[in-house]
């Protein structure tokens, strides 16, 4: 490793640092951002990535933005860690990076909690640590470099108001919606955020939640769940997906138990709520109505890490939270646009 660039590193990140506010900055990169080439030096800059594992369509796309950012023409080598879902694979895994003395490590944690000890060895070796997608509870801020991924509170804040809207005008009363939330990975920020928003749009308009079931955001799941939940729920007439995946797995029961997904709770149709937006799949399901609204969760990170891993090799300290703008996705025509604390939002009306 070569010693100039490893001192400057460990300026910018170490020092540098302390002045940031831990404040978002709202910025938000596209998939086609610039590319930096070669980074100062022939040689390759390492870095070791910890992905949760393949889970879903949004993982999958998240890891292929990766391998696709950092590729040997662009002066980078990859090293590319799959944890199968587990927290001690990853664990290992960043040990592994710190005694290879890869330059850089990016962890997709798979919950918020647990990683003060093995974040403080990758400080300790003065290894940059840049956490993206789900979000991790450390005690010292410093001990990660800096954190890009999603509003997933928001993300639930949008879906959720859409649902308000919609119920208001299709005449639907608050007291006649009963749904139940299909959760993710339990204690993942996703699932944190997106369950949060849920239960304050409960409480505020006074919907019925009839049942909280973990998911772990795959089909199998989904479907698993949902089956349950309608043989226990006979009221049941919306279902609160915190994945597309998840909601795959829904549709896939809601068939099999002959009764039908839909928007139309009136004649006895299931709505299903889902996020991620990602694959051709969920975008078929809303035009035909099977998925009545998708909050979108962009899995591209990939430009975003290479921009910010090139800003730190010419010792520009990034903002240490970066959220990623989302939309919202339906085919219901007579709603395009949600207002979220003020801010009004478009609906991205998706046509069949």
């Amino acid at each position: 490793m070569h010693s100039l660039k490893k001192l400057n590193r460990i300026t910018a990140v170490f020092g540098l640092i302390a002045v940031l506010l831990a404040g978002g900055c709202g910025v938000s990169y596209e998939e086609d951002l610039p590319d930096p080439g070669q980074v100062g030096s022939e040689e390759l800059i390492t870095v070791g990535f910890s992905q949760v594992g393949a889970e879903s369509d949004w993982r999958k796309a998240n890891t292929e933005s990766m391998q696709s950012a950092f590729t040997r023409e662009r002066g980078y080598e990859l090293i590319f860690e799959d944890a199968q879902q587990k927290q001690s694979n990853q664990i290992t895994a960043i040990r592994t990076f710190i005694q290879r003395e890869v330059d850089y490590i990016v962890l997709a944690p798979v919950t918020e909690d647990g990683w003060d000890t093995v974040l403080a060895e990758a400080r300790d070796a003065n290894i940059p640590v840049i956490i993206v997608d789900r979000q991790v509870a450390v005690k010292d801020k410093d001990l990660f470099t800096c954190w890009i991924g999603s509003d997933f509170e928001l993300e639930a804040k949008k879906a959720c108001t859409w649902l308000e809207d919609y119920c208001r005008m299709k005449r639907i009363s608050a007291n006649d919606i009963y749904i139940a939330d299909i959760q993710g990975t339990i204690g993942s920020s996703a699932q944190i955020g997106r369950s949060k928003g849920l239960k304050e749009a409960v409480r505020k308009n006074g919907w019925h939640l009839v049942d909280e079931v973990p998911g772990e955001y795959t089909q199998a799941k989904g479907r698993e769940a949902t089956a349950r939940l309608l043989q226990s729920h006979k009221d049941l007439n919306v279902i609160y997906c915190e994945n597309d995946n998840e909601a795959f797995g829904a549709l896939e029961a809601i068939e099999a138990a002959g009764r039908k997904a839909g928007g139309n709770l009136r004649a006895g149709e299931i709505m299903v709520i889902s996020f991620d937006g990602v694959s051709e799949l969920a975008i078929d399901d809303l035009r035909n109505d099977s998925i009545s609204c998708i909050g979108e969760c962009n899995p591209l990170h990939g430009p975003r890490v290479r921009k910010v891993i090139d800003d730190l090799e010419n010792n520009i300290v990034p903002e240490k939270y970066e959220y990623v703008d989302e939309d919202i996705f339906s085919a219901f025509e007579d709603l395009t646009e949600i207002t979220v604390e003020g801010k009004n939002y478009p609906v991205k009306i998706i046509g069949k």
